[in-house]
């Protein structure tokens, strides 16, 4: 008797989670374009998140690269960006206000 109401129980919960699989091909496919992040804009999330208090981790290491690429997309910007990050890892405890005054000088230029 026990194993007639396993039975049915394994045979209930088959059918449950085939019901949740719809008809075939009734998944619409669709394409999503990803665009690739400029680099100046991964420099800003990145202050942003130091702005709110997260300290300097191992990305540290990939400054060089960021600092590159955002000259190759704006020079002026990417050599504030390099003094930025250097005086930001030297400095001891408060990353924060250098992370907020950096943010202010790499914000989008406003055309008048």
């Amino acid at each position: 008797m026990q194993k007639i109401w396993i039975l049915r129980g394994v045979v209930f919960a088959a059918m449950i989670g085939f019901a949740g699989c719809g008809p075939p091909g009734s998944v619409k496919e669709e394409q999503i374009e990803v665009k690739p992040q400029q680099a100046l804009e991964r420099a800003r999330k990145m202050l942003e998140n130091y702005a709110k208090g997260q300290q300097l981790g191992s990305e540290v290491t990939s400054y060089p690269f960021l600092v590159e690429e955002v000259k190759k997309e704006d020079a002026d910007r990417g050599k504030i960006l390099e003094e930025g990050l250097a005086e930001l890892q030297q400095a001891k405890g408060n990353t924060a206000a250098k992370a907020k005054e950096l943010l202010k000088k790499l914000a989008p230029k406003q055309n008048l």
